[in-house]
């Protein structure tokens, strides 16, 4: 009775260790010596959050920049974020 259980464990070992060796290579695709991958946007290029209440508007650096220093100094303030 307590064999079948532990080849039963063993096997599962095994199916699981192998399981975390095959990993797929995650390396960036080059062509004529330039990056063929997706390309990223600057981050005030994208419209604010709905669940936020951002108040830049889409494609202005300064409204965007005033957005994330007003969100550092309030919401990353410990005391001032649990009310001391």
């Amino acid at each position: 009775m307590r064999r079948p259980a532990l080849w039963a464990m063993i096997a599962a070992l095994l199916a699981f260790g192998a399981a975390g060796c095959s990993e797929k290579d995650q390396t960036a695709l080059y062509k004529d010596g330039k990056y063929r991958g997706k390309s990223d946007t600057r981050p005030w290029h994208n419209a604010p959050a709905a669940t936020s209440a951002g108040s830049w508007t889409k494609g202005d650096r300064a409204t965007w920049e005033d957005e994330m220093r007003s969100r550092t100094i309030a919401s990353q303030n410990e005391h001032r974020r649990i009310g001391h």
